[in-house]
């Protein structure tokens, strides 16, 4: 793959979901707010008004959380025969800085 997304655009993998926890627990459906999502591409960032550049905050490699309102149909983008999401960074409830 050769895309690159512009600005501040992130391209995710969302992760499968998973109905039990680590420990047995199932998980209810309706509980889950939240999605897991590897963050594959990532623009070079924005710039301010005086030509700065404000850099992304994350890497490919990491691993983000997203709320689902954000993993719509319309954030669905298809390369190469597989589904990513392109999103904003601002998008992005948190990520997990021990990813990497």
């Amino acid at each position: 793959m050769n895309w690159k997304p512009i600005g501040d655009q992130i391209l995710l993998k969302e992760q499968k979901k998973s109905d039990k926890t680590s420990s047995g627990i199932i998980i209810m459906s309706g509980m889950d707010d939240y999605a897991y999502a590897d963050v594959i591409a990532t623009g070079d960032g924005l710039f301010t008004q005086t030509g700065d550049r404000i850099p992304v905050t994350v890497k490919p490699g990491m691993t983000i959380l997203i709320h689902s309102n954000n993993l719509g149909d319309h954030k669905k983008v298809k390369l190469d025969n597989v589904e990513y999401i392109l999103i904003r960074e601002s998008e992005i409830a948190m990520y997990d800085e021990t990813s990497l």
